[in-house]
């Protein structure tokens, strides 16, 4: 007799019972969209892990602590059995066939009515992966699958003929420290979904050369009017796009809101009545130290860690940083925009207290192939930099988490 193959179909579950036998792995990956989609969910196990337990605790499910007993799935509509008792599964199993209980089993796929898909999202649109029957089934094999189309999705680069998500208005869209693979997946599905992008010297650069021909790219470092007048000609730039009925995509390096003036740009859509969407990215603060092996706190040794702008001098009146607190503090410094100032900076650090023999880590491109790093101290920092040549965009680090770099095995 031919092997005829599953039936897919979505169940809605909302209000309507669940039951799972087995606390273990299979239940902790399964029962987080058995929450999200609002079924009453009662599980059935002596034991379970501690993220299954804390579901218990929160109220999301309903915990029986106890073992499987005839009579469990009384009032289910659909069931999980996932327990380490073979014998228990197959009479849980036959249950559900008495009562007409759709059964999932984790360990037997051949016994069980029904088959959990590999399944994922993007942007509403549910994607579930089965194979054709049970006989060679690879869960890697649809898992591979499944994730394929997801990402497809996401990023924009798999669309469906003649459909072409739009949505007019501006995307504030942080692009990451500058590894293109480091942009959030909404990031990159906005890109692909752009009429204009207008992009920052720092962010992902790469990402624009795949987009499709169409694309108005306008390269926010050559903005005319001059330095000063370059944020006023973005934000122009922004609103007038928009107001054609475009989708804009304004793409910063790092996150927005980390000395990107991006709140500037929201006010200025807001005044000219342009729905804007605010995408977090990867700030480089954390991120390029990161790359470079240095964790900007450690258990025992930093404990907090603060992110100044460098771009002006401690002494300037435009400087709104707090030196002298910044000299007090025990955790790691993060200076952003501050190559060319480190120098008057870490004068003034020491002249506040902090000592000179500080370790500091310059890293110059990161997360990139230009990635760099020159180590210092405050007293050798300034005379490091001109030695290295070190230049922009670079992230400084001062603080005892340089020092925790494991120091790779020589030959």
């Amino acid at each position: 007799m031919a092997e005829h193959p599953a039936y897919p179909v979505g169940l809605r579950l909302t209000g309507r019972r669940v039951v799972v036998l087995g606390g273990g792995q299979v239940a902790q990956r399964r029962l987080p969209a058995l929450i999200a989609a609002g079924a009453d969910i009662l599980l059935v196990s002596p034991e379970a892990t501690p993220s299954v337990e804390a579901m218990a605790d929160a109220g999301e499910i309903t915990w029986l602590r106890r073992p499987y007993a005839e009579g469990d799935l009384s009032g289910a509509w659909y069931a999980l059995i996932a327990t380490s008792d073979p014998v228990a599964n197959a009479t849980a199993s036959a249950e559900g066939e008495a009562h007409r209980v759709w059964c999932v089993r984790s360990d037997d796929a051949d016994q069980a009515t029904a088959w959990t898909p590999a399944t994922g999202t993007s942007e509403g649109v549910t994607v579930a992966v089965l194979t054709t029957s049970a006989r060679g089934r690879d869960p890697r094999h649809t898992a591979a699958i499944r994730d394929a189309v997801v990402a497809g999705l996401s990023d924009g680069t798999l669309v469906a003929p003649h459909h072409r998500t739009r949505t007019p208005g501006v995307a504030l869209v942080g692009g990451g420290p500058g590894d293109p693979d480091l942009i959030t997946v909404r990031g990159r599905r906005l890109l692909a979904e752009a009429d204009v992008v207008i992009a920052d010297r720092l962010g992902p650069r790469d990402l624009l050369a795949e987009l499709p021909p169409h694309v108005e790219v306008i390269d926010a470092a050559k903005i005319p009017y001059g330095r000063y007048m370059a944020q006023e000609a973005i934000n122009n730039a922004l609103v007038e796009h928009a107001k054609q009925g475009k989708s804009v995509v304004r793409l910063k390096g790092g996150d927005p809101f980390v000395f990107g003036r991006g709140m500037e740009e929201v006010q200025a859509l807001a005044e000219a009545g342009i729905p804007c969407t605010v995408v977090p990215g990867i700030s480089s603060s954390i991120s390029v130290p990161a790359a470079a092996g240095i964790p900007v706190t450690h258990r025992g040794v930093a404990h907090e860690f603060t992110v100044v702008s460098g771009h002006v001098v401690p002494d300037d009146a435009r400087s709104l940083v707090d030196w002298p607190a910044m000299a007090r503090l025990k955790g790691t410094l993060v200076v952003l925009m501050g190559v060319d100032k480190i120098g008057k900076i870490a004068e003034t650090l020491i002249a506040h207290g902090k000592a000179p023999e500080t370790p500091v880590a310059l890293v110059q491109e990161g997360t990139t192939a230009a990635q760099r790093r020159v180590d210092a101290t405050l007293a050798t920092v300034a005379e490091t930099v001109r030695a290295e040549a070190v230049k922009p965009p670079a992230v400084i680090v001062i603080g005892a988490v340089v020092d925790e770099t494991p120091t790779p095995e020589q030959p």
